[in-house]
């Protein structure tokens, strides 16, 4: 019974939503998608409670890539990348940073953590050239069903299901399935036991 209502619930905040993603999908005709996802994701992170995680998860899940129904997103959570993709049962925590990334389910995200779009969203190879007009490349980051992102962690690099990292890690290099991480660079801490 729990689950139905649950399920009506969040059917129920997608229906609330649907103006705004109405208006998303009308303007990303006309607009950069992902600038655009952006602006919609500074307003509607400013919804507090458990109903703003509720009305957040009903319009992401008709803009982006991918967007399970029952994901939760916490306050203040931005998205800059509509190429975005969030597997069931995750939960993002507040003040989050979101870029290019695939996440899987049931994994869960601290606060204040930082998805980037992989570690090569800013060249600086020519020092008589702004970096600003310098380029990029932003790469989909992966991480596996069932990862815990501690708080404060900045992610540029893949991470392997089953995995921790430790809050307030770097991650830049790919985290292998099964370890916990930790650290500036992150590095192995240890293995997971799989019992």
């Amino acid at each position: 019974m729990k689950s139905i209502i649950k399920k009506s619930f969040f059917a129920l905040c997608a229906l609330v939503m649907f103006p705004f993603t109405l208006m998303y999908l009308m303007l990303s005709i006309v607009v950069n998608k992902d600038s655009l996802l952006s602006s919609f994701s500074q307003l509607l992170s400013l919804i507090p409670g458990k109903l703003g995680c509720y009305l957040r998860s009903g319009f992401y899940r008709f803009v982006m890539t991918s967007c399970a129904p029952n994901v939760l997103i916490g306050f203040a959570t931005l998205f800059s990348q509509q190429d975005t993709e969030i597997d069931e049962g995750v939960y993002i925590g507040p003040q989050c940073n979101i870029g290019k990334c695939a996440i899987g389910k049931n994994t869960l995200l601290g606060s204040g953590v930082h998805i980037m779009s992989g570690k090569g969203q800013h060249n600086f190879s020519d020092p008589e050239k702004p970096i600003k007009d310098q380029g990029g490349v932003f790469t989909k980051v992966i991480i596996g069903e069932n990862c815990w992102l501690g708080n404060g962690a900045l992610i540029m690099a893949n991470v392997g299901k089953g995995s921790i990292v430790a809050a307030g890690s770097v991650v830049v290099d790919d985290v292998p399935a099964g370890v916990v991480v930790g650290g500036n660079p992150a590095k192995v801490l240890r293995a997971l036991d799989s019992k």
